[in-house]
């Protein structure tokens, strides 16, 4: 039997594009850069988007929805912005068709040119802005904390599934408040309501810190993030919270009467994470069996598949199953019962291996005669037979044991592979085994951008927990204050 997969060793990449395609959950559109994601890829997306809105909402956020398009002259109000997004764009220059004259098809219908360019959201930071404008007069009207769940286009040359695509969905937070530090406070918030989801969730632990100001969001005083660790050593950025300070405010004229009855500008905030998020879930966790997915996050969290020779032994094995479904299914389990002829038990196996199901059960004859079920984890591929009674409770902790093992097994892979480096030849030397590195820096975009040029290693962030210690830059030899976190990234 010929392998699903290639193996991770093998040629990572290929692992990668070949597991989203077995798995069945997303595929390449006849849209270059674009993808389409498939059932079961979406109900992962839409398991993600429920847990993250919930949270959202506990913190008094409310969602809301704003165009797709934004007119060019909104992106020329804030400099910085414009100049990070401009190669990004994709432009819409006219408003209808027409048939070509000579029958070939459909053309452009060079009288419908719009008197302004509309730009397909790369971001919403100006379209809200320019709304935010009529909304905020007074300090009453603040904060005012507002979420949209959407879709974005940034033009990409080199596309992959989940990690890079043309458009991609996310949502979107923009928030204003009435001081600095109210803003700040909500840039932090929301960053660690986006490590709290990754690590208990995802089942992915991450590093929170900010970036540096070359690696800083086009527009923003500010970024924070989350930095997770994936199997080929890689670093892959899982969410970012932007300090705007008052940039968008003044380049929309928001501004308020505040308690003092003067007029100020209000802060700002933004933050996000998009299906990238998929990407990070199956790089950190499957193997080469296929996927590994987290218990919280999987679609179906247990299968269970009778192994039956008649039809008679298949009713009272039904009969048996079936009150179990209700209690797991009232237990708040999502499960499937796989009775179906069309397949053998040993292909069912293997399918549910390859999309990630955390719990298989399996029961035949003998377990009806004794009680018992076979049950199969797919974190540790470990099987074991278990009494039938009490199955719904032991099922329940058998659930929270694999999303905590999982992560254990992250967070030991990672710490496996963190490295302190001294010199620029330990750091040479170890990048190209992968992993992160901490090493000192002396703060200065140029040095950064060397070590970028000569490495392709970026500075994924300055932890918050960064100690204070004393040394000297890998690359430029000058004194430096402490170490960062350097990586390889995708």
């Amino acid at each position: 039997m010929a392998k699903a997969i290639p193996s991770r060793s093998e040629n990572y990449s290929e692992w990668y594009n070949e597991l989203i395609k077995k798995a069945n959950l997303a595929e390449n559109s006849a849209v270059r850069g674009c993808m389409v994601i498939k059932p079961y890829g979406f109900a992962i997306w839409e398991k993600m988007q429920r847990a993250l809105d919930d949270m959202f909402k506990e913190t008094g956020h409310q969602n809301a929805y704003f165009p797709l398009f934004i007119p060019k002259s909104f992106l020329s109000k804030e400099a910085s912005h414009v100049a990070g997004f401009a190669k990004e764009c994709a432009v819409v220059t006219h408003y209808r068709l027409k048939n070509a004259e000579d029958g070939s098809g459909v053309i452009v219908d060079p009288d419908a040119k719009l008197e302004e360019e509309l730009i397909v959201r790369p971001t919403s930071e100006t379209v809200i802005w320019s709304t935010y404008k009529n909304w905020i007069q007074s300090y009453r009207d603040l904060p005012l904390l507002i979420n949209q769940w959407a879709n974005v286009v940034r033009w990409e040359m080199r596309t992959r599934i989940f990690l890079r695509t043309t458009e991609f969905l996310w949502q979107e937070g923009h928030t204003a408040h009435a001081t600095a530090d109210e803003a700040q406070f909500e840039t932090r918030q929301m960053l660690d309501i986006y490590a709290q989801f990754a690590e208990e969730w995802m089942a992915l632990p991450v590093i929170k810190g900010t970036k540096t100001a070359n690696e800083r969001f086009a527009g923003a005083d500010d970024t924070l993030c989350i930095e997770a660790m994936m199997q080929d050593g890689k670093a892959l950025q899982a969410g970012t919270s932007h300090f705007l300070g008052q940039n968008f405010a003044k380049a929309f004229e928001v501004q308020f009467l505040n308690k003092q009855n003067q007029l100020d500008y209000v802060w700002g905030t933004s933050w996000g994470v998009s299906t990238r998020l998929m990407g990070a879930l199956i790089m950190a966790h499957s193997d080469d069996d296929g996927l590994v997915l987290p218990p919280k996050l999987a679609p179906i969290q247990v299968v269970i598949v009778p192994i039956y020779r008649t039809e008679e032994q298949l009713e009272l094995l039904s009969a048996k199953i079936k009150p179990l479904l209700q209690e797991l299914k009232k237990a708040g389990i999502s499960v499937k019962y796989d009775d179906d002829d069309a397949n053998k038990p040993g292909w069912k196996f293997a399918e549910y291996e390859l999309r990630g199901v955390p719990v298989r059960l399996a029961m035949g004859g003998r377990d009806l005669e004794n009680g018992t079920v076979e049950i199969a984890r797919r974190d540790l591929k470990t099987k074991e037979t278990v009494p039938f009674d009490g199955l719904t409770e032991y099922i329940k902790n058998l659930l929270d044991d694999i999303q905590q093992t999982i992560y254990n097994k992250a967070s030991a892979f990672r710490q496996e592979n963190t490295f302190k480096v001294d010199t620029f030849e330990q750091f040479e030397e170890q990048l190209e085994k992968g992993g992160f590195l901490l090493a000192h820096w002396d703060g200065t975009s140029e040095t950064e951008e060397a070590i970028k040029e000569a490495t392709k290693a970026t500075i994924r962030c300055i932890p918050f927990d960064q100690e204070a210690e004393e040394g000297v830059d890998i690359y430029s030899g000058k004194p430096s204050q402490g170490r960062v976190v350097f990586a390889r990234a995708y």
